[in-house]
């Protein structure tokens, strides 16, 4: 199945897959960024033409936001959407209970705004984003630019005094100059290793002036899609419980892929 696709691709599709069956007609959705959540993109856009699936949706990132639009479906602001029923969206961690290291692709911001305002948040992954504990995936922490360095050493006094003492934090770069989020701000990222207590660190560093939103999300996410290169589903709810569920394999999903130019 899907043997046009690498691996990794083939397991980041599978995951968006099962996940759009939760999108039902006249939803109002919220559109993650990143590579898996593209592929949802992808995947709405070709219901919405075979099948005139009709959803408001709401992106988390100008690129997502473009992404929609060139595949047809409609968008719009939070503020004109107002509550939505459904965000789905990726991440770059997930643990055992649905906690959460997000921001690698640099909407952390919006990705959490757009999560908390939705009724229902699912998380889509390739299985290689399961962990036992978070922290090998460097966190993300949004700052403002002002006196930045000076919020770095602020950070830095925060992880000295836990068990997190002796990490590095790197500003985040790309294409040789330093990452500027959406909304206009840097982004440090700390390389932990891991974190053993999420729920008292993402307090502290919140409490560090400068710090506009870090990427550990705790309590938000009710359920996480992870598929395989083999086409296998697994689904971990908010209970604990992993269900372990067929590849989609049916005429549904090969006209859908047709669509996408993909044949399995």
């Amino acid at each position: 199945m899907l043997d046009r696709l690498d691996p990794p691709d083939r397991a980041k599709l599978t995951a968006a897959y099962h996940a759009m069956q939760f999108v039902e007609d006249d939803m109002r959705i919220g559109l993650g960024t990143g590579s898996t959540a593209e592929w949802l993109v992808r995947l709405l856009g070709a219901r919405s033409y075979l099948e005139g699936l009709r959803v408001v949706a709401v992106s988390t990132s100008e690129r997502t936001e473009a992404l929609a639009r060139s595949v047809g479906l409609r968008t719009a602001t939070l503020e004109e959407a107002g509550w939505l029923d459904l965000t789905i969206d990726g991440a770059d961690e997930v643990d055992p209970v649905l906690s959460l290291i997000k921001g690698g692709g640099g909407s952390l911001l919006r990705e959490k705004i757009v999560a908390a305002a939705s009724e229902r948040m699912v998380v889509i992954a390739d299985d290689g984003k399961r962990v036992d504990t978070l922290g090998a995936f460097p966190l993300p922490v949004e700052v403002v630019r002002f006196g930045w360095t000076a919020t770095r050493k602020l950070i830095e006094d925060v992880l000295s005094s836990t068990d997190l003492d002796g990490s590095t934090i790197s500003p985040r770069m790309k294409d040789g100059a330093r990452f500027v989020t959406d909304e206009g701000h840097y982004i440090l990222d700390l390389h932990l290793e891991y974190i053993d207590d999420v729920d008292s660190l993402a307090p502290r560093l919140l409490a560090v002036p400068g710090v506009v939103e870090t990427g550990l999300f705790i309590d938000i996410a009710d359920t996480a899609v992870f598929g395989f290169a083999s086409g296998e589903v697994h689904e971990l709810g908010a209970d604990g419980e992993t269900r372990r569920l067929d590849p989609p394999q049916d005429e549904r999903m090969q006209r859908i892929l047709a669509q996408l130019d993909i044949r399995g």
